[in-house]
């Protein structure tokens, strides 16, 4: 097992909080079933866990079971009015029972372009304390080249990263030159790799997933690998229902097969699953 690979993955947290997940059959799981997946994630070097205010009650979990020993990565929706993002990170270090974030990253950086005083409200909790290193969390390319024309350069960046989404690739070697960590998240497409049966929005790639499906067969090892074997991404975060399918990761690590050259061109539509309701 390469401890190395290992320490780069972190554990995503939304499905504790929300019912998430394309192929998810399993549901939310419960308080105990999440304890076991974090005392899994401690023994094997697992340290980051990936958060958010937005997540439900992920956040409120993850304080009654414990943070010990993880680093956390929380993320901050547009501040309303009576919600500054000084209040908002307060409230998750209340409801995590921390005293700090790893990272904390806006959740809508669009945002920030229009209201730049966010940011300088960022360095300031950064400035405190209170948080290690700042960011965003990104959905597509032309959000990032707007925030780092506008001379937002973050810390710390989340970007979706899979065999089908390699959109962000481009922008990895620029993004090491001013010393921006990378986190990539949604290496199985939340889940869409694994269904059985296809809507027709998803007819497009149906022919490929079967064929990864029949040709690999370790395939979630094979999709993490992808990921990891791009050395520029710092952590790799990924989401599981219990602990079976915690140590299926782990212990499929270094067992895991090359994914086949993909030639294929995959719309927007398919990649971000916020289009996939409309």
């Amino acid at each position: 097992m390469s401890l190395s690979n290992i320490r780069r993955i972190g554990l995503g947290t939304v499905q504790f909080g929300l019912p998430y997940g394309i192929s998810n059959k399993i549901g939310q799981p419960d308080k105990n079933t999440v304890h076991e997946v974090l005392d899994l994630a401690r023994a094997n070097d697992i340290s980051l866990l990936d958060t958010a205010s937005a997540y439900g009650f992920a956040e409120l979990l993850l304080g009654q079971l414990g943070t010990t020993g993880f680093r956390i990565v929380s993320k901050y929706t547009p501040p309303e009015s009576n919600i500054s993002i000084d209040e908002q990170l307060h409230t998750s270090l209340e409801m995590m029972q921390c005293e700090s974030l790893y990272g904390y990253l806006s959740h809508r950086p669009q945002n920030l372009l229009r209201h730049p005083e966010q940011w300088d409200a960022l360095k300031h909790l950064q400035d405190e304390g209170f948080v290690k290193k700042i960011g965003f969390s990104l959905n597509e390319p032309a959000e990032l080249d707007a925030l780092l024309e506008a001379g937002f350069h973050p810390d710390l960046i989340q970007i979706p990263v899979n065999y089908f989404d390699r959109r962000f690739i481009p922008y990895f070697d620029n993004l090491k030159s001013i010393n921006t960590e990378i986190h990539a998240r949604s290496v199985y497409l939340q889940g869409l790799f694994f269904l059985n049966d296809f809507p027709d929005r998803f007819k497009p790639v149906e022919n490929v997933i079967r064929q990864l499906q029949q040709q690999i067969t370790r395939l979630p090892a094979a999709l993490l690998n992808f990921v990891l074997s791009d050395a520029r991404i710092d952590q790799v975060v990924i989401g599981v229902q219990n602990k079976n399918q915690l140590q299926d990761v782990i212990s499929d690590l270094d067992h895991s097969e090359i994914l086949p050259e993909l030639h294929l061109t995959i719309s927007e539509d398919i990649l971000m699953p916020s289009k996939w309701s409309h």
